[in-house]
């Protein structure tokens, strides 16, 4: 039983989260559990209420949670870390207002003491809640059944998992967006870097009445993917329809290529080999320009024997399928070396996108309508890209890189005076 408990936790572990590009606003949404505390500052919560439950004074946003599936049975949940509570987990209880903040337990994996699923009512129902500031948060959304997460001592909250073939939400429809509320601003987007589902739309209005929009898929958005997805793999044998996860015949999700390599590591074996040689052998005899972005700016070098060089960069190996996947293995580990870390989303980019071989100069030589053109690329992106209705979506680590000037194609919004988010479920 110990061993199972150990495995059991282990795998459900954080997912892996988008990276930075240190080009988007400087908040953003962070990794969901941390136990770090930061100094509380203002109070929002009552913290001299006793027990778990607190109630939410002024410093609230304002969400519309909007069911636009065809179910009755939707719930929405949100978590995250409670700001001015020394970055406690939390989650929003059902009356979409009262914050639960779980205590550390004596075991792992224990069952949460509050209902934290917000119904969401029929189709075309709007249910409004508030929530407190907020980092690393987001909003979940199951249609037809209850998602289920657990504490682990600490606490942290174990959350559902779409690669641990026992996590009790393996067969259940759900998705998210990611936000962060802090006293700064209001940044969201909607992630595919991790899989696909329903469709999800945001919008954001500011206290000026001004609003922003990212509307996602259409209703039919996610079954395009999946027919895409078996399309491509018919036309280069390679395994993207794996990716495809379905129950009782009906897909409920497409994971990201990283997340196929936990269940068969070898899935991607050579796929980006032919397509690295060509780069490499292009930047032996040509300058590559890495314009960071940042404090390092332009950088400039060659491929000597097997490694790029990029100055105070250091030096870059070529990749594998898993580090190009996943951007943050191989010569994409970050470090204590700045520059290289403003280097590393840059480079990363230029690899799912395929546009290496299209010019020498990272990311300003090459504009969205010039990305996933090589036969060899990331058709997962490409696809889930070409899915949404404004072609905005986050859909690998590092998509929130942009040529300087260039417009967003993560379907980012941000605003340091929200007045309402609202969320929708079902297609944009």
């Amino acid at each position: 039983m110990k061993s199972f408990v150990r495995s059991f936790i282990a795998k459900h572990r954080p997912e892996s989260r988008r990276g930075s590009s240190g080009k988007a606003p400087p908040v953003k949404a962070a990794a969901n559990i941390s136990n770090k505390p930061d100094p509380p500052t203002d109070t929002i919560i009552n913290s001299n209420m006793a027990g778990e439950q607190q109630v939410l004074a002024d410093g609230n946003l304002a969400i519309a949670l909007q069911n636009k599936t065809s179910s009755s049975n939707v719930f929405a949940y949100i978590t995250g870390l409670a700001l001015q509570n020394n970055n406690r987990p939390i989650f929003i209880q059902s009356d979409g207002r009262t914050v639960y903040s779980p205590t550390s337990p004596d075991r792992p994996l224990v069952e949460l003491s509050q209902d934290v699923a917000i119904p969401l009512g029929p189709p075309g129902n709007t249910v409004n809640v508030v929530i407190p500031k907020i980092a690393g948060g987001r909003i979940w959304f199951s249609v037809d059944a209850r998602l289920k997460f657990l504490v682990n001592p600490g606490p942290a909250i174990v959350e559902p998992s779409v690669t641990n073939t026992s996590d009790p939400n393996i067969n259940v429809s759900w998705t998210f967006c990611e936000f962060t509320y802090n006293d700064a601003q209001l940044f969201a987007n909607i992630s595919y870097v991790d899989f696909v589902s329903v469709p999800i739309a945001i919008s954001l209005t500011n206290t000026s009445g001004n609003t922003q929009k990212v509307p996602g898929m259409p209703a039919s958005g996610f079954n395009t993917i999946v027919n895409e997805l078996r399309a491509q793999s018919g036309r280069d044998g390679r395994p993207w329809d794996k990716l495809i996860y379905s129950h009782n015949g009906k897909p409920l999700r497409a994971l990201s290529p990283n997340y196929l390599l936990v269940g068969n590591a070898n899935a991607w074996d050579g796929y980006w080999d032919s397509y690295v040689q060509q780069a490499w052998s292009k930047f032996r005899n040509e300058d590559m320009i890495v314009n960071t972005q940042a404090a390092a700016g332009n950088l400039r070098g060659r491929v000597n024997g097997n490694e790029l060089s990029l100055g105070e960069a250091g030096t870059f190996g070529p990749p594998s399928a898993r580090d190009i996947f996943s951007c943050s293995t191989g010569p994409f580990q970050t470090g204590s070396n700045q520059a290289r870390n403003a280097v590393i989303p840059r480079l990363a980019a230029a690899f799912n996108r395929s546009t290496l071989l299209d010019t020498n100069q990272f990311p300003n030589g090459s504009r969205p309508e010039n990305y996933y053109k090589n036969a060899t690329t990331n058709h997962y992106s490409r696809i889930v890209h070409a899915a949404q209705i404004d072609k905005r979506g986050y859909a690998f680590p590092y998509d929130d890189v942009v040529p300087d000037g260039g417009s967003d194609v993560a379907g980012t919004l941000f605003d340091g005076s929200p007045r309402l988010f609202t969320v929708t479920v079902g297609g944009g």
